[in-house]
């Protein structure tokens, strides 16, 4: 049987290189062969597998916009597992949702069950998220953990801490939180520094495509 077809998505190209190379190992079952950020697809490919690092999530995701030119089912990879969301999710077009505390194994397995019609979502077998440090983001090189990085991207992106809240789906006392520790990690005590080192440091979106059919 030959490999499912994947394009790996998300709006930071270092997300999708860490994606990426989570899914390397099991090249003879699922091979990326598109890497997006900031764009739609436009390959030929099975699944679209959508990394909702600093993305929307549930009722505000845009399937058809993240697809493209694609005919491929999505798979949300998240934090997050809460039913609405998921529901949300499902709703608003995916086949597929799954935990960013799922290790490789479990993502390729989901990979494979919505590319034969499955409809997958959270099961008991799949710890609970929490920080996740697997993969790659922006400013892990400096340290930053995954959920900081997220909260910095939203702060360069202009988000409020109440939207920031309600895009991350934490509290607003967890931003705060995020945001103290964000900062004493890289050295600032003021948003506009923050900002500032963001956009030194790899925290702007900026619009990618890598396509080859053999793998990338």
């Amino acid at each position: 049987m030959s490999p499912v077809k994947v394009a790996v998505t998300n709006d930071y190209a270092l997300v999708v290189i860490g994606l990426t190379e989570m899914l390397r190992p099991f090249a003879d079952r699922v091979i990326v062969v598109e890497q997006e950020s900031a764009l739609p697809v436009t390959s030929d490919v099975d699944v679209v597998l959508y990394d909702t690092f600093s993305q929307v999530q549930g009722n505000e995701l845009d399937i058809d916009g993240i697809l493209g030119e694609s005919r491929a089912r999505a798979v949300v990879f998240s934090w997050f597992t809460d039913p609405e969301l998921v529901k949300w999710s499902l709703a608003a077009g995916a086949h597929g949702y799954v935990a960013k505390s799922a290790s490789a194994a479990e993502l390729v397995e989901a990979i494979e069950r919505v590319h034969r019609g499955e409809l997958v979502t959270p099961g008991s077998s799949i710890r609970d998220p929490g920080d996740i440090e697997q993969g790659r983001w922006p400013g892990d090189d400096q340290g930053i953990t995954a959920r900081e990085a997220e909260v910095l991207a939203l702060i360069c992106q202009g988000l409020t801490n109440e939207q920031i809240a309600q895009r991350a789906f934490i509290g607003i006392n967890t931003v705060k939180t995020y945001i103290r520790s964000l900062y004493a990690r890289i050295g600032v005590t003021t948003r506009t520094q923050a900002v500032l080192w963001g956009v030194d440091h790899g925290f702007r979106p900026q619009p990618v495509r890598r396509v080859d059919p053999t793998g990338l």
